[in-house]
């Protein structure tokens, strides 16, 4: 199975364009979703976490209070680690399943922080989605009612958009109109199929 890789900042818009791969056939493999189901109440993960870091960051119904977790992993480097060395391989191996059942031509595997987890390493070839930082901010903002500083330290936790840029071999500019980027990951992918063909 031919796999790409689809990244972008938070605010990048790179679920849109997830969204637009999905309508041409094309199976995504959301890694945001994984992180969500390995977690969910009554898995083995969720157990450990509410060990490690109390029974404040689990909901009246048992569930992960995801806005609470993250502020302490914001505050804490050391914690943030713990989290990401229990989550990652369950996240990894969940990700990897459902690639390995793909059916379309190729499979995109949609993640926020696909060179930061190494997760480009399971992909054929890397898209990201790329928008200018003030513009993340600003839709970020408008979108999920967040604090401009909140939205500011997410960005700073995830790599440099200079550097998800040198590290994509493809560059999906989402500020431009819709039409125009519609146009291009149209282009895309055509690329990306003759690609897997090329690859099978």
């Amino acid at each position: 199975m031919f796999i790409v890789g689809l990244t972008g900042g938070i605010g990048s818009g790179k679920s849109t364009v997830a969204q637009f791969f999905k309508q041409q056939g094309i199976n995504v493999v959301d890694a945001d979703q994984k992180a969500r189901d390995v977690v969910e109440p009554g898995t083995p993960a969720l157990k450990e976490i509410a060990n490690y870091f109390g029974p404040e960051v689990l909901l009246e119904d048992g569930a992960l209070d995801r806005a609470q977790l993250r502020s302490i992993i914001f505050n804490s480097e050391e914690k943030r680690r713990w989290l990401e060395a229990l989550l990652h391989p369950l996240i990894r191996d969940a990700i990897i399943e459902d690639l390995n059942n793909s059916s379309s031509d190729y499979a995109i595997l949609e993640s926020p922080l696909l060179f930061e987890t190494d997760q480009h390493l399971l992909t054929n070839t890397t898209l990201l989605v790329d928008v200018p930082v003030q513009l993340q901010i600003s839709r970020t903002c408008e979108r999920d009612n967040n604090e401009r500083e909140q939205v500011e330290k997410i960005i700073e936790a995830q790599m440099p958009r200079e550097q998800k840029q040198e590290k994509a071999e493809y560059i999906l500019d989402n500020s431009r109109d819709l039409p125009l980027v519609r146009e291009h990951a149209q282009e895309l992918h055509q690329t990306f199929l003759t690609l897997a063909q090329a690859a099978n």
